[in-house]
């Protein structure tokens, strides 16, 4: 009778340890199959910086599908919080929950993209004969780079980068309910938004679709949310960005995986 009660609990045990580390296995499942969607699309689409960004509906698609490649792996610390903070609440379904917060998270990243859309076009609808690759676009491109480099050392970054590293932050942060979930998914995106809109930004002045700089960039996302050492992380990413940026403006035909465009 004892042996039959101690396989039921580790039974038990098993079952919710199942539970819990199931939200994060669907978003890295998610994410690898994005990656393979993404590379598949991309494929002769490089242009290098100034690449076309086509209709905003394909580029919309395009965009939400580069986020979630890019973005799951480092959200599955946040996510499992979540899904711990709604089962702690007696939520019936808290893996469900957690995946309403990161489709609500996406969201908040397909915003961006689409407010990134709207200046690149309207940027592009200018016509500037500077930005031309052969005129100062290298510069241009290099300039960008060298911005996302600054922006990681400053007070903004640093306290949005805290909210996305934090589970105990989520945890405060935390609203019962679906709605509560999108509304918390929403919240959660906004500040890694402001963590890594200037990686992002350097990601367009390399090629946004350039599957190379992609993995780069989330490499980059995924070492300052999960590295131990925040500091050692942002400052490491600072010097990585900044000798990049001077290498695109300065010496382009150097840097590896940049397409020069024609």
């Amino acid at each position: 009778m004892r042996a039959r009660v101690d396989t039921l609990a580790s039974g038990e045990g098993a079952s919710e340890q199942a539970r819990r580390l199931a939200p994060g296995a669907l978003l890295l499942v998610v994410a690898g199959a994005c990656w393979a969607v993404t590379a598949r699309r991309m494929q002769g689409m490089d242009m290098g910086p100034g690449t076309d960004l086509g209709g905003l509906g394909w580029f919309a698609g395009v965009w939400v599908t580069m986020m979630a490649a890019m973005m799951l792996p480092s959200l599955v610390p946040m996510a499992q919080a979540h899904a711990r903070e709604s089962a702690r609440a007696g939520a019936p379904r808290a893996a469900g929950a957690a995946t309403v917060f990161a489709a609500s998270y996406l969201a908040a990243w397909l915003g961006a993209g689409v407010l990134a859309y709207a200046f690149v076009e309207g940027v592009g609808s200018l016509s500037l004969p500077w930005l031309a690759w052969d005129r100062g676009g290298a510069y241009v491109a290099g300039g960008v780079i060298l911005a996302a480099a600054l922006y990681e050392l400053t007070p903004l970054k640093a306290r949005c980068l805290r909210h996305c590293r934090q589970p105990a932050l989520l945890a405060g942060r935390w609203r019962a309910g679906s709605f509560g979930a999108v509304r918390t998914g929403l919240e959660h995106g906004g500040l890694c938004i402001g963590a890594s809109w200037a990686l992002m930004g350097a990601l367009f002045a390399v090629g946004v679709m350039n599957v190379a700089w992609m993995v780069a960039v989330a490499a980059l996302v995924a070492i300052e949310k999960l590295l131990p050492r925040r500091d050692v992380a942002v400052a490491g990413t600072a010097v990585l960005l900044a000798a990049l940026g001077l290498a695109v403006a300065f010496a382009p035909e150097q840097v590896p995986w940049l397409t020069i465009p024609m």
